[in-house]
């Protein structure tokens, strides 16, 4: 959200809708509706509003890929020579699908990643062979994730 723009103010019958979907995004509306309780319009109209105020943006679909043969997750403190190649490393980190995420943080990395690979011998060759040819990254800290135990939206209140 821009800085100037202000915070958008939601009601009972908007945190309603939210908590649900987080819960469930294939959450009927008319089972939503029912629960609150208003109209299957009702809840229709809040999440159009919600989408266009920017609360709600786009939806996903979750993927438990230790199904998929994807065993392996691993999260990657980099360290970049100067602050000022952020954009360029990111540009590059971007290309490489087994990033999921990357954060600009502060603290003793600049970026802080998450990958997610087959298995060590993936994470390897992502680390060697992609992320630290990277100009940019000067080294990288892995740790390996041994489980995901909370994995969840904040429930608003």
């Amino acid at each position: 959200m821009p800085e100037n723009q202000p915070f958008y103010e939601i009601d009972h019958t908007d945190r309603g809708i939210l908590n649900a979907l987080m819960e469930d995004a294939k959450t009927p509306y008319t089972k939503i509706a029912q629960a609150i309780p208003v109209s299957d319009g009702t809840v229709h109209v809040r999440m159009k509003k919600l989408e266009q105020a920017g609360v709600v943006v786009g939806s996903r679909l979750m993927v438990d890929y230790t199904r998929l043969g994807y065993d392996l997750t691993a999260y990657v403190g980099i360290y970049l020579e100067k602050g000022s190649a952020y954009k360029t490393v990111i540009a590059q980190m971007e290309a490489i699908p087994e990033i999921v995420e990357a954060h600009y943080i502060t603290g003793a990395y600049s970026i802080f990643s998450k990958i997610i690979c087959k298995n060590t011998d993936h994470l390897r060759q992502i680390l060697n062979d992609q992320m630290q040819a990277i100009d940019g990254i000067q080294r990288t800290e892995t740790f390996i994730s041994l489980e995901n135990s909370i994995q969840r939206a904040i429930r608003l209140k």
